[in-house]
């Protein structure tokens, strides 16, 4: 009789196509070796009984900043391994950590601990690279990052940054800024996704900066422009052309508070479960009760105030990040926006690794990465598994 390392029976299998009622998953080596409609007959080091659960694949999350009372700008280790585990026990099983605008001493020391942290990252959410959100934004779309340090494309920073950091595979940026076509080909030649955000972007900007690499809008309709009037001429804005062009990739932050249900199902109508990814945009705050807290680094972040579910800053003029977790976001396109439960997951999962390009991941197919989530009706989750080993158990 053959052996296997782990095996998932009696379980409701969310694969590409289909839901199998009640399918077995074999795992080797790290690695799903089967997806069968049966029960297949094996012995295995470890058996999971499913009980007629969810078997999913794995979420990822592309835009993460923290969670569990850490921020990955923090700069420590515990900062780093105490994100990865407690976003795993909400289902991610891979993440990209992001940075906000800093100092450029303090993005090194995040991009030097990055490295090190990866190769003690055991028990949490796997880092499939670095997302560097800022400094190159419009002002006027600051957000909650810290205007001090908000400013103009550098191109010797970020050559000699993405040149010595092979860990960055995704940087955000405002298209309309002097130099923005340069840094999207610089960016597209290294494999690094060039990304819209904070940014006042119209219509001809965005067409221009699409061509030259930046395909994907970061948190839309945060800190995105949509339609103004410059001299009594209106003029569409980043939401209007990311819905114009089809294979205009996006990401939401679907917590119920970033995005309201309308505006989640008016995304899903025009964008789809395809070309729309899920993040959670979590701070430090995430997994934490609320009250005060801080965004960014504990040493030189700001001041902000978790309340109603989400992060503001402290006078309430604009919010600071999220709080949500990925089981969150799964649950409320569901009961928010009225997505099928597979389309909420691919949203989680096979879309953000398509945008990312990362192959072995976000489908329970023979081949790929045994990262793997088993939850309940409502997505509260049971079981997280990253590359065949649990990390996670109810």
């Amino acid at each position: 009789m053959d052996t296997c390392q782990l095996k998932i029976f009696n379980g409701k299998i969310l694969t590409p196509t289909q839901i199998i009622p009640a399918g077995t998953l074999l795992v080797n080596n790290g690695i799903i070796e089967a997806v069968s409609d049966t029960n297949i007959d094996t012995v295995a080091t470890v058996e999971i009984d499913a009980k007629g659960q969810y078997v999913s694949p794995g979420f990822i999350d592309l835009h993460v900043h923290g969670g569990g009372g850490h921020d990955f700008m923090d700069n420590t280790m515990e900062a780093f391994l105490g994100v990865a585990k407690m976003h795993a026990r909400h289902g991610t099983t891979a993440m990209y950590p992001t940075t906000l605008s800093c100092e450029k001493e303090d993005l090194i020391e995040t991009l030097n601990v990055y490295e090190q942290a990866c190769k003690i990252n055991k028990d949490g959410a796997q880092f499939l690279g670095l997302h560097i959100e800022g400094p190159y934004f419009s002002p006027n779309q600051a957000g909650a990052q810290d205007p001090r340090y908000i400013r103009g494309f550098d191109e010797a920073e970020y050559m000699g940054l993405v040149s010595r950091y092979p860990g960055i595979k995704r940087w955000s940026a405002a298209p309309e800024l002097e130099g923005a076509v340069a840094f999207g080909q610089y960016m597209l030649s290294k494999n690094v996704l060039p990304a819209i955000a904070h940014s006042d972007a119209v219509y001809e900007e965005v067409m221009e900066a699409f061509e030259n690499g930046f395909t994907h809008v970061t948190h839309f309709y945060s800190c995105t422009s949509g339609v103004t009037r410059r001299n009594a001429k209106r003029y569409a804005g980043i939401i209007e052309t990311a819905y114009l062009i089809d294979d205009m990739t996006v990401e939401i932050i679907a917590d119920g508070m970033h995005l309201p249900a309308a505006l989640l199902k008016l995304i899903y109508k025009i964008k789809g479960a395809d070309k729309t990814a899920l993040i959670t945009d979590a701070m430090r705050a995430a997994g934490m009760p609320e009250g005060e807290s801080i965004l960014g680094s504990k040493k030189n972040g700001l001041k902000v105030i978790v309340e109603e579910g989400v992060a503001k800053l402290t006078d309430r003029s604009a919010f600071a990040g999220s709080v949500a977790t990925a089981d969150e976001l799964v649950r409320n396109m569901i009961t928010l926006a009225d997505v099928s439960l597979n389309d909420a997951v691919k949203m989680m999962t096979a879309t953000p690794a398509s945008i990312m390009k990362v192959k072995d991941k976000g489908a329970l197919e023979k081949g790929k990465d045994a990262d793997i989530v088993i939850f309940d009706e409502t997505i509260n989750i049971q079981t997280t598994i990253i590359k065949g080993k649990i990390v996670y158990s109810a």
